[in-house]
Order: C-alpha cells, then sequence, then structure tokens
C-alpha cells in the first residue's frame, strides 16, 4: 500500500535464472561439506571436527573470523543504515584495526596457551564452575535467539520484496546449513564461509557498479550524497546519545567489537583451530583489510542506493514497510534487467546468513559437549564424542529453524531481541577481562559483578525500547516518485489534483525526516521523563557500561570477601598487560608490574598440566582396557554357558535316543498269529 496519490512501483518478481542462480549457492555449500565430510578420513575425533584437527590455514580462518557475524542483517542493514544516517558508520573500520590489536595481544594468547576448546573453560579455571556454567547459558541463550533472527530476518525482507517464498527459504537455508555443519564439521564451516564472502562481495560489486552507471558515474553518486547530507565521516561532539559520534564509535564500538572477536565462542573457536598462536594472530590481522572492504562495499552500497532514490523514498513513499527492505527493492529495480543478477545478490544475503549460522552451529555444539557432557561423561571414546557432537550440530539446527518459525510471531520484539544480543556481549566481555586483567578477582566478585553486568544493561537497553532515542536524520523526499495515472497528456492536471488532495500526506512524511534540529526534536519530545534521557544513550556505549560495572563491582567484592592470591594462580590465566604494552621499560619494572603474579612459572604449570593429562590419559586407557577385558572375560563365560548347556541337551538328547533305540524293536516287531487263527 503506497501513499494515495502515489503510483505502485513496478517491481519485478523473482525469475526462474534467478532461483538457479540461488540454488547453484546452496548446492556448492552444501558439496563442500559432503566433501569434508569424506576427505582425510572424515570427522573421527572431536578435536578434528570442531577445531579442524588445529591444522587449519590462516586464509580460511581469516575468512571465516571474517564472516562469521557479517550477516545477512549486515548485507541488508548496513547499506540502509548509511542511506538513512550517513556514512559515519563506515567508520568502524577505524575501530576494527585497533580491535584486533587487542584480541590478538590480550584475549587470544591466554585461551591458545591453555589449549581449551570452550571459551568458558577459562572461566572455571580462573573461578569456579558456577561462572563458567553462567557464561556458558548465556552464550547459548545468545545465538540461538541471534541465529533464528538470522535465519527469519532476511527471509522476511526479501519476501515482500522479491516474492521469494519465505518458509521455503527458511526451510532450505535451515535443512543445508544443518547438513553441512553436521557431515563436514568446522572444516566445512570454514571453507563454505570463505565462498559464502567472495558472494557477498560479488553482490555488493554488482549493485555498486550498476547503481553508478546508471546515475551517470561514482562523481555523480557523491556529488548527490553531500548534497543530501549523507557524507559525515567526524562528529566530534562528547554527547553520548549522539547515536554514531567519533567516541562511540572508536570506544564504544572497540568495546562491543573486542566482547565478539576477544571472547566469544564462535570467534576463540577458529583461531583455535591455528597450528600455533603466531599462525592465529596472522590470520586475526588479515581481518583489518577484509572488514575494511566488507563495510566500505556496504557502505558504498548504501551511497549508490541513496544516488538511485534521491527524489523518491521507497519507506516514505511507503513502498517499503522498513528500511530493511531498500537494498533487495534497489537489486530488483536495478539489476532485474539481466536474469540471474538478482539470485546473486540473493545468495549474498543468504550467504550471510549460512556463515553466521554455520559458525553458530559448530560453537554452540562445542559449548554443549565441552561445559556439559564431557563433564559428565569422562570415559567415552573419541568416537563416541564425535558422534554426540554431530547429534548436538543436528538439534541446534532444528531448534534454530523452529526458533525463526517462533520469530514471526514477535512483530516489533525482533528489534528488542537483537538489541539483547548486543547488551549479553559486554557483561560477559567484562567477566572474561575481570579475569584476565585482575588477579585480585574471586569468585564471588565475579558471580556479583555479572548479575550487576546483566542487570545494568537490561535496564538500559529496555528502558530505551520504552523510549525510544530521538535521533536525527538527514532530509529525504517523496517529489520525484511517480504519481497515479500520471501521463505526459494530462500530468498538469493530475499535480493540481494530487496537490490538493494528498499535500498532507506527504508534507507530514517529508517534515518529519526534514526535521533534524535539537530545538525541534526536543520540543516534540516535552512528553518525555526526565529519566528517558538516560536511555538516550548511544546504544556502542552499551558495552562500556556493562564492563566497567562488572570490573567495578567485581574488585569491590572480591576485596571485601578476601581476594585471590595472585601467586597462588596459575600465571597462564592472566595476560602480563604491560609486558605488551610497555614491551620496552626494563625488565626489573615490568616484573613489579606483575603484581605478585609468577609468570615466570608458566613453563612448570604447563609441563605439570602435561603430565596431569598424561596420567588421566593412562587411566581412561587402563579403564578402557580392564573394561575390554571384563567384556571378553564375560563374553568367555556367557560362550562357556551356552558350550555347557548345548553339552548337557546333546547328552539329554542321546539317552532319549538310545531310550527310543530300546523302545522301537518291541514296537515295529509284528505279533506272533494265533495259531488257532493259523488253523482257520
Amino acid at each position: 500500500m503506497v501513499l494515495e496519490g502515489l503510483a505502485e512501483p513496478d517491481l519485478p518478481l523473482f525469475s526462474v535464472a534467478d532461483y538457479v542462480v540461488f540454488s547453484l549457492m546452496l548446492c556448492i555449500s552444501a558439496g563442500i561439506g559432503i566433501f569434508y565430510a569424506f576427505a582425510g578420513g572424515g570427522q573421527k575425533t572431536t578435536k578434528q571436527f570442531l577445531l579442524a584437527d588445529r591444522q587449519m590455514h590462516v586464509v580460511p580462518v581469516a575468512m571465516s573470523l571474517m564472516a562469521s557475524f557479517m550477516s545477512a542483517i549486515t548485507v541488508l542493514g548496513t547499506p540502509a543504515e548509511v542511506y538513512t544516517h550517513g556514512t559515519m558508520f563506515w567508520m568502524f573500520w577505524v575501530t576494527y584495526i585497533f580491535m584486533i590489536v587487542i584480541s590478538a595481544h590480550l584475549y587470544m594468547p591466554v585461551f591458545f596457551n591453555l589449549g581449551v576448546t570452550s571459551a568458558y573453560e577459562y572461566l572455571e579455571r580462573r573461578f569456579s564452575v558456577v561462572v563458567r556454567r553462567l557464561g556458558c547459558l548465556t552464550f547459548i541463550l545468545q545465538m540461538t535467539i541471534y541465529m533464528g533472527i538470522c535465519l527469519y530476518a532476511p527471509a522476511l525482507a526479501l519476501e515482500e520484496v522479491t516474492g521469494v517464498n519465505l518458509w521455503g527459504a527458511v526451510l532450505a537455508l535451515g535443512i543445508v546449513c544443518t547438513f553441512y555443519t553436521t557431515i563436514g564439521g568446522m572444516k566445512a564451516v570454514m571453507w563454505t564461509d570463505t565462498f559464502q564472502v567472495c558472494v557477498m562481495c560479488m553482490g555488493f560489486l554488482a549493485v555498486i557498479i550498476q547503481g553508478s552507471m546508471n546515475v551517470g558515474g561514482f562523481g555523480e553518486v557523491w556529488r548527490r550524497n553531500l548534497e543530501g547530507e549523507r557524507l559525515v565521516f567526524f562528529v566530534f561532539d562528547p554527547d553520548p546519545r549522539i547515536r554514531h559520534s567519533t567516541w562511540s564509535v572508536l570506544f564504544g564500538g572497540g568495546f562491543m567489537w573486542v566482547a565478539v572477536f576477544g571472547v566469544n565462542q564462535a570467534q576463540v573457536q577458529r583461531y583455535l583451530s591455528c597450528k600455533n598462536l603466531r599462525k592465529a594472530q596472522t590470520a586475526l590481522y588479515l581481518n583489518v583489510p577484509g572488514l575494511f572492504v566488507i563495510v566500505t562495499l556496504a557502505s558504498l552500497c548504501g551511497l549508490v542506493m541513496y544516488a538511485l532514490n534521491e527524489t523518491c523514498d521507497p519507506v516514505s513513499a511507503e513502498y517499503l514497510k522498513t528500511s530493511d527492505q531498500l537494498m533487495p527493492y534497489t537489486v530488483m529495480m536495478l539489476l532485474s534487467w539481466l536474469p540471474g543478477l538478482p539470485g546473486v545478490f540473493v545468495s549474498a544475503v543468504f550467504a550471510g546468513a549460512l556463515s553466521t549460522m554455520s559458525s553458530g552451529l559448530n560453537s554452540l555444539a562445542a559449548v554443549t559437549l565441552e561445559d556439559f557432557i564431557r563433564p559428565f561423561k569422562k570415559d567415552l571414546s573419541e568416537r563416541q564424542y564425535t558422534n554426540i557432537s554431530k547429534v548436538l550440530v543436528a538439534f541446534y539446527g532444528a531448534l534454530m529453524i523452529l526458533l525463526a518459525w517462533a520469530s514471526s510471531f514477535m512483530g516489533a520484539v525482533l528489534q528488542a531481541a537483537l538489541a539483547m544480543f548486543g547488551m549479553i556481549g559486554g557483561p560477559l566481555l567484562g567477566i572474561f577481562s575481570l579475569g584476565i586483567f585482575f588477579p585480585w578477582a574471586n569468585t564471588t566478585g565475579a558471580v556479583v559483578g555479572a548479575i550487576c553486568g546483566f542487570l545494568t544493561t537490561f535496564w538500559v537497553g529496555i528502558g530505551a525500547q520504552i523510549y525510544k532515542p530521538i535521533v536525527p536524520r538527514p532530509p529525504v523526499t517523496i517529489e520525484g516518485c511517480p504519481l497515479a495515472n500520471h501521463t505526459v497528456s494530462n500530468v498538469t492536471m493530475v499535480m493540481e489534483t494530487i496537490s490538493n488532495t494528498t499535500s498532507s500526506a506527504v508534507t507530514m512524511v517529508t517534515d518529519m525526516f526534514e526535521t533534524t534540529s535539537s530545538d525541534s526534536l526536543v520540543a516534540g519530545a516535552v512528553e518525555r521523563p526526565a529519566i528517558a534521557e538516560f536511555y538516550n544513550i548511544s546504544y556502542l556505549w552499551y558495552g562500556v557500561l556493562a564492563v566497567f560495572v562488572v570490573l567495578i563491582v567485581g574488585l569491590i567484592v572480591s576485596f571485601i570477601t578476601g581476594p585471590q592470591n595472585p601467586a597462588e594462580l596459575d600465571p597462564r590465566l592472566i595476560t602480563p598487560l604491560f609486558d605488551t604494552m610497555c614491551c620496552c621499560c626494563p625488565a626489573g619494572c615490568r616484573r613489579a608490574l606483575w603484581c605478585r603474579v609468577r609468570h615466570e612459572d608458566r613453563d612448570a604449570w604447563t609441563q605439570r598440566e602435561n603430565e596431569e593429562k598424561e596420567r588421566e590419559l593412562v587411566r581412561r586407557e587402563s579403564l578402557r582396557r580392564e573394561r575390554k577385558e571384563s567384556l571378553r572375560r564375560e563374553s568367555l563365560r556367557k560362550e562357556s554357558l551356552r558350550r555347557e548347556s548345548l553339552k548337557a541337551k546333546k547328552q539329554d538328547g542321546d539317552i532319549e535316543k538310545v531310550e527310543l533305540k530300546q523302545t522301537e524293536p518291541n514296537a515295529e516287531t509284528p505279533a506272533t498269529p494265533d495259531s488257532n487263527d493259523t488253523n482257520v
């Protein structure tokens, strides 16, 4: 339904060629899974299935790290963000540089040196099993909700514009993703991620090139965006209520992305699949140019979209329901002249969804196995653990499809669920940071700090959903939208009619978007309570707020209840912060800043742990041999009993045969004829 007086857009739908291209992408993804299900002897151990045997090359690891959270929401949302709010989002590429350095040198070495499979195993070693379970359950809740949304949201956006069947797309993606992740393991996930990143880039490039050609070159695209106030790269106002400022993007965005690349299980599991720490850091550093390319292409798509719709905003004209549909709408209007090109873009959207979902399924299986099954079932074989992992992937895949179905009933709650995903990352980063950088923190401090962090972010986040932040937006217009019944012969008459009958609707929409001054915004928000200004802070500051709450509360509670003795800690659990940041300082100064943590004993702790692992392996092997021997003896005993039973039955049978032979002659001898009868 469009605004009264405006013509319905002539929007092409998906063609057969587009479905063929889309199906080809799904088949290639499934084929990669089938290949790695059998390559190299298949996925026989959990190390192969969950960590690719720790032998992955840096390139697929880097591509998978990049693709894991560059989902379909990114493909649809980032161009719409640039179209609606301008290019400030593009400045995240600067944030990525600092985020990669921090993750590679402060967080990654801890997980790599411990040799863990689940990142939450660290929390048990550093604090207790309670903290481990808390972090693990939070991650499971976070990822399952996020995967359901990643599956449903893009399918919904594409259905409205392209005509792609919603539930057909949901089921096809969910089944294919679960299939190749279940049979192919981590290797299949990483190589499909690599393929899917290439498909995403192809989709972006198709829109950028064709769109620039349609408006007269990229110079014209730039000019139109400059006039439309979209080109904003620096906002130095320190007001935390500004949605995207230089400070919120650099610092708030830094905390948000460190929570993803530094401590999120999906990312930790990927770089743990490398051979050594150096290769893992190299893979992470390759994400700097990779993420720059992705965010640049997505932002350029947003600029091209605005240039194409400069005089007719599809959302204001009510051609579309939400801004998330801007990208598929532009694609169908722009690329449908060549059958198959829209299919490339739709493949790019769903490739982003597949990469996120497969990463989530594999990481959820790893966390569930390592944190909930292995601690209680310690004597199973590697084959059994691997089979359990595959069953877990299939289970979470089915749950993902079910949550996608449940998302269809959420309506506006979808945005709240996405905000919840961001709210959870900050407290988790706070828990890990408390353990990694502060050796005095204890279990009580970690639990209380985490609870306070979650309560704080949920309080602010839910408040922001109730009192929506007031966000100034650059202007849009619908002056160039085609009018109903518009023809060359009657253009003047129709324009006069439309101006008399629909001016109020048009003015209402354009004024709403063109009003960007703070005075006008405040004037329209008189009814809002004072606390609403606190809820007005940018969502990028949620992570910063959560981390500081967890750290401050956690340290205060730790010192009140009795701090942890740093000298008793495993030094591998603590990052020597000043050794990394002040590597040029004298060794004596850096040693004094260790805060009594015995970092010189790292090798001794590693050797001790290896010896314990060897003893545990010997114990398990001994138990396995004893069990095998016990089974063998039991089998021999049963076989002996069976033979004795058969022998007894045979003896009983022989006796019966003897008795039978003794009775048979008497039964077979004919009776002697009576003499009288003979005479007769």
